[in-house]
């Protein structure tokens, strides 16, 4: 079994250079890569093509990165909680392709399962529609979308083995297994890492065969992204 541990968030996204396009897992701030973002912050690259559901908030996750001026493009579903986002987006100084969530999971999905392209009713007579094929199925009208992948997929997970495979726990399980299968490396960074063997096959999210570094984080800080208490 080979074993594709690294020691950490630094020595697993050594290689990442400016301009590259990369996944980040995630659905809020709910299994988000923390570690592997916060190695990055301390690189000095730019012009990053991003691919999220969302865009974090200014002061965590993937708001550090836009705050920094590393990425260049932001393709994500949500992005309401993000001040910064809206002042780069509104000045041009950020490229923002916004797509339906569920579009989103798809073209992801697709870009890991090797297909090309997909028809969708979602988007239909919006301007997400616009420059797109479109045919009628059943009398219905379809947009035709193309799949994503990435150069580096950066994954968060509950638990993984040294072999790389991957349990998800709640909300984390969102995006993270599809983004996991579409990148062309795929780094994942897990709370608990167990020797090969450990896990139950049966409960595995994520095989290994999509998994090329792991290592195990530390210090996460597990945010709530809004909080709403009674008087």
């Amino acid at each position: 079994m080979i074993n594709k541990t690294v020691k950490d968030a630094e020595e697993a996204t050594a290689d990442i250079k400016s301009h590259a396009v990369l996944m980040l897992g995630g659905f809020g701030l709910c299994g988000i890569p923390e570690n592997s973002i916060k190695a990055l912050l301390k690189k000095d690259i730019s012009g990053l093509t991003c691919i999220s559901n969302n865009a974090g908030v200014d002061d965590f996750g993937i708001g550090l990165m836009l705050q920094k001026k590393m990425v260049k493009k932001m393709i994500s579903s949500y992005v309401g909680e993000n001040a910064e986002f809206e002042r780069q987006l509104l000045s041009g100084e950020l490229e923002v392709e916004l797509i339906p969530q569920g579009t989103l999971a798809e073209r992801t999905r697709a870009g890991g399962a090797g297909i090309p392209a997909f028809f969708t009713p979602a988007g239909v007579g919006t301007e997400v529609a616009e420059g797109k094929e479109i045919r009628e199925f059943d009398g219905k009208l379809y947009i035709l979308e193309s799949w994503l992948k990435a150069d580096f997929s950066l994954v968060k997970a509950w638990k993984g083995d040294t072999a790389g495979n991957l349990i998800y726990k709640g909300t984390a399980r969102n995006f993270n297994p599809m983004m996991a299968a579409a990148g062309a490396i795929t780094i994942a960074e897990v709370e608990e890492l167990v020797p090969a063997g450990a896990l139950d096959p049966n409960q595995i999210h994520t095989p290994g065969i999509y998994v090329q570094r792991i290592f195990q984080g530390k210090d996460y800080e597990k945010r709530i992204e809004k909080r709403t208490i009674r008087e």
